[in-house]
């Protein structure tokens, strides 16, 4: 695991910006650089077992999802972002316990996850940036070809 690998410029700017994002509600925050391990060539070979299945996205963008580097030229950081996100519904516990009702999603209860983490990030990127020199920041919530699984587990995130 490289999440000792914090290459943000400082370990000073690294504990300010996990400071910043508990304050905007993440559980977590993690950072890592661009490398990857073994990671790609295991995308590589459930790409060429068709795992993939009709998701032609996945292969289409496979050089950029392997290195994060290519996508926004000149990366050497990620910082990846956990978030427990369980919207508030009334009785929830005792509706899932229930056999005879079920909640087909239920993150879909409350509003969509995407929208909430992205407007988080931006702020904490605006603050990135403000306060990291010359550092440029560009935000993802499942919207780019990068491996968020491998990269949040490198940082020290889980997986």
């Amino acid at each position: 695991m490289d999440h000792a690998e914090v290459t943000v410029g400082s370990e000073a700017l690294a504990a300010r910006i996990r400071r910043w994002g508990k304050a905007l509600g993440f559980d977590a925050i993690g950072i890592t650089g661009t490398a990857l391990g073994e990671a790609p060539s295991r995308l590589a070979c459930w790409l060429a077992d068709g795992c993939h299945g009709a998701m032609d996205y996945m292969a289409r963008n496979a050089g950029i999802r392997a290195h994060p580097e290519r996508l926004v030229p000149g990366t050497v950081s990620v910082v990846s972002a956990r978030m427990n996100y369980w919207p508030s519904a009334h009785d929830a516990e005792g509706i899932l316990g229930d056999p005879q009702r079920a909640y087909v999603s239920r993150y879909a209860l409350g509003r969509d996850y995407h929208k909430v983490l992205r407007a988080r990030l931006r702020q904490l990127a605006a603050r990135i940036e403000a306060e990291g020199g010359a550092t440029r920041t560009r935000v993802f919530t499942d919207s780019a070809p990068v491996m968020e699984v491998e990269l949040a587990r490198r940082a020290g995130l889980g997986w």
